[in-house]
């Protein structure tokens, strides 16, 4: 079973930033697509964004600008740099497989981990 080790969360002010690491094991990313994820609270999981086996990233609109995801395929770890954090981005991040690179959904491949908490306060 592909497992998601995340971290890197934390408490950070408006306009701060935060570099989250995800690193994966059982596969090799460079096989795949990858993307992150959150949730924040009361609220559905959303798409943060992803990149795929070329590196090619898409981003949803609320972060464009501001978040960048990378990969280092030899570490097997997927990264999200997050700048100019606002409150509004305070979740729970996730990564994993995405089932359908690009369609802006959150369906995916493996089981979530346990994810890393933001919390940017005001």
């Amino acid at each position: 079973q592909v497992q998601f080790v995340e971290s890197g969360g934390g408490l950070v002010q408006t306009g701060g930033s935060l570099r989250l690491s995800c690193v994966v094991s059982r596969i090799s990313i460079s096989l795949y697509a990858m993307a992150w994820y959150r949730q924040a609270p009361g609220k559905q999981r959303e798409l943060v964004g992803g990149i795929n086996i070329g590196g090619r990233t898409n981003y949803a609109d609320s972060v464009k600008g501001r978040f960048t995801i990378s990969r280092d395929n030899a570490k097997n770890t997927v990264y999200l740099q997050m700048n100019s954090l606002k409150p509004e981005d305070t979740a729970v991040y996730y990564c994993n497989r995405p089932m359908n690179w690009g369609n802006g959904g959150v369906n995916v491949l493996d089981a979530w981990g346990q994810g890393t908490l933001v919390t940017v306060s005001s």
